[in-house]
């Protein structure tokens, strides 16, 4: 499932997207959810804090699994609702072979907050 790159865009225009690294500090099944998902509470630290995100991840993650995980996140986009839940960032994956997403997170621990560049 690989999809052709987009176009090219500027420096400027990447660093608009505001991609933190954050800890998941809750994690809880979502069955209300349209697709399987699970509600996470991640804690990025300083000003930014502690947010709510809804993922599909399912399928490789358990909720249990998931804390103290570090992720990656887009923080600044608007909250957004998924049924009766709120998502205030999007937790970043990239899909396997078969389409289910695997969490995007850093190779060793780092700060809580750290923005991606």
């Amino acid at each position: 499932m690989t999809e052709d790159a987009a176009g090219p865009i500027t420096y400027d225009e990447f660093l608009k997207v505001d991609i933190r690294v954050g800890t998941v500090v809750e994690a809880e099944p979502y069955p209300e959810a349209r697709k399987p998902a699970i509600k996470l509470r991640i804690d990025f630290g300083g000003t930014i804090g502690i947010k709510k995100s809804s993922a599909q991840i399912t399928v490789h993650y358990r909720p249990e699994d998931l804390i103290g995980r570090q992720v990656l996140a887009v923080v600044n986009f608007p909250p957004r609702q998924i049924g009766k839940f709120v998502s205030e960032v999007l937790t970043l994956g990239v899909p396997d072979e078969d389409g289910s997403v695997v969490l995007i997170r850093p190779d060793l621990a780092v700060p809580g907050g750290g923005r991606l560049f």
